[in-house]
């Protein structure tokens, strides 16, 4: 077949915005190919190349200098790594790239996976490391597509799980395959199902399905017009990646408009908010769907439901999750059946179509319409979504190795996936002031004690460190995710707050209603 090809280095010129932002530079300089027939790629993201490098930059922060326990890359192999089992079947070692809540629940489910001799987790943090659930590689440099391969080539590392969704786009999984490393998360032509919400919009309507009805602009005054002949509430998204705070839900003409002025007038998300997506408001319920693909299949996980707003009673700004629950009672046997028929498979087979075949996993956020009671895609997200997969992972009983390197061969035909019965929950704890400003270093303790107030309680990091006493301190928005197992959600719900009723950290805050949707009349004071 024939394919144009390019260097994945190259620039991308989305509408005259040079992608870029404020961090270290992410270095590609392998080849990369589109097929011709990718002319919705080409198309929505109005790309343009040049011969030179691309230089990526990550929206996230990249300080992890605290001091928590790390594997020096110059250190000697393991020897466990690639150990043969007692049946004679090859044990694998996995990478897991990212340092956040969802990266750690990942190596927790990865810990546990019979087939799994060995975790790494690069940069890591302070709670993955001290978990013990994963060996932290704190200098390694992720943004180096070739150090990565020469690591885990060092290392026999036979399966990489990428983490954040920034790196994807960026391309790091096509450096990894060409290097024949299997890796778990799509290329950056797939990935760009997140990262240009308008290639998302354009590939449901080319290939039928179902979302809100949506245009695109990059004039404000065309944005400002359209959004007053619509109404409000309306929806204002920035097309890019922004860290999960590109989103106004306007319920107001003013509200909209400042959204738009935000975006295409101050600048204030980037290259990000470059391009803007005013959609419909769709009333009904949110719900989290995931789905493992291979590139041709796809395979459900386990329902889950997130709270995206800061406040009570979904009140607020959106953040990047609050909390979250599995499973959601919103999303029944039948709803699954039809968001798979419906939504998935023709994604699935619409990006194999367009010559980016998808691999890795699709996390789709649905709205569960009032008046139809019919799901529509609301977005896509190319990797799991944190909190959901914190839920996902304590509740997984299969082996999360095997099954995600049957994703990378194309195997996943056939596999089926075991959970243990009952339900999980997530409480987010955040540094007060998210999402806006908040205060960094602040102190938090009681962390152990807290796992133990019951059975099944298990508190993942994602923005800690060690201070110079060894004490865990708050480095990031979104701190920690209590979370915990129960019989039912009552029961997961109970032991998630009594958990964090024993957390001592007067610098941070949480949602006193996760679950309320499923607990209506459940509410938990907050700890003075």
């Amino acid at each position: 077949m024939s394919c144009t090809t390019f260097n994945v280095g190259t620039s991308f010129n989305l509408n005259g915005c040079i992608k870029h932002g404020v961090s270290k530079p992410f270095w590609f300089r392998n080849q990369c190919s589109f097929h011709k027939s990718s002319t919705l790629l080409l198309d929505t993201l109005n790309l343009s190349f040049t011969d030179h490098s691309f230089s990526w930059y990550n929206t996230r922060s990249r300080s992890f200098q605290s001091v928590f326990k790390c594997i020096a890359q110059s250190s000697e192999p393991l020897a466990s790594v690639g150990a043969e089992t007692n049946n004679n079947s090859k044990r694998v070692a996995v990478l897991v790239i990212g340092g956040g809540g969802r990266e750690h629940a990942l190596c927790y489910a990865l810990q546990r996976s019979p087939s799994c001799d060995a975790v790494f987790c690069a940069p890591g943090n302070a709670g993955i490391a001290s978990s013990g659930n994963a060996t932290c590689i704190s200098d390694l440099d992720v943004y180096d597509g070739a150090a990565v391969v020469s690591f885990c080539r060092k290392w026999g590392v036979g399966l990489v799980v990428i983490g954040p969704e920034a790196p994807l786009v960026a391309g790091l999984a096509n450096y990894l395959v060409k290097a024949g490393i299997p890796t778990f998360g799509p290329s950056a032509e797939a990935a760009a199902l997140e990262g240009s919400k308008n290639f998302m919009k354009h590939l449901c309507d080319k290939y039928n399905i179902p979302t809100a009805k949506y245009k695109t602009f990059t004039d404000p005054i065309a944005a400002k017009q359209y959004i007053q002949e619509e109404g409000a509430p309306i929806v204002v998204k920035a097309d890019g990646l922004a860290a999960g705070k590109g989103v106004t839900v306007a319920m107001t003409l003013e509200e909209a408009y400042e959204a738009v002025d935000s975006m295409l007038v101050k600048g204030d998300f980037g290259s990000a908010g470059c391009r803007v997506i005013i959609e419909e408001f769709l009333e009904g319920e949110e719900a989290s769907f995931f789905a493992l693909v291979d590139g041709e299949n796809a395979i459900p996980l386990e329902s889950a439901q997130d709270h995206k707003r800061v406040g009570d009673g979904d009140t607020g700004p959106n953040t990047g999750g609050m909390g979250a629950y599995s499973p959601a009672p919103i999303l029944t046997k039948e709803l699954q059946s039809i968001v798979m028929d419906s939504i998935i498979m023709p994604t699935v087979k619409g990006m194999s179509a367009e010559g980016c075949k998808f691999v890795g996993v699709l996390y789709a956020g649905l709205m569960i319409e009032k008046k139809s009671g019919m799901p529509k895609l609301i977005e896509y997200n190319v990797r799991f979504g944190d909190p959901e997969c914190q839920v996902l992972m304590v509740r997984l009983e299969s082996d999360l190795a095997q099954v995600l390197l049957a994703a990378c061969r194309g195997e996943l035909s056939g596999v089926s996936l075991d959970w243990s019965p009952g339900s999980a929950m997530v409480v987010v704890m955040a540094s007060k002031g998210y999402p806006g400003s908040y205060e960094k270093g602040t102190i938090i303790e009681n962390l152990e004690e807290a796992e133990l107030v019951a059975p099944g309680i298990k508190i993942f990091h994602a923005g800690t460190a060690f201070d110079s006493e060894g004490r865990f301190i708050a480095t990031g928005g979104r701190v920690l995710g209590v979370t915990a197992k129960g019989n039912d959600l009552e029961e997961a719900c109970d032991r998630a707050y009594q958990a964090i009723e024993n957390i001592n950290w007067p610098g941070g805050f949480y949602r006193r209603d996760i679950g309320w949707r499923a607990l209506p009349q459940k509410q938990h004071a907050t700890k003075v």
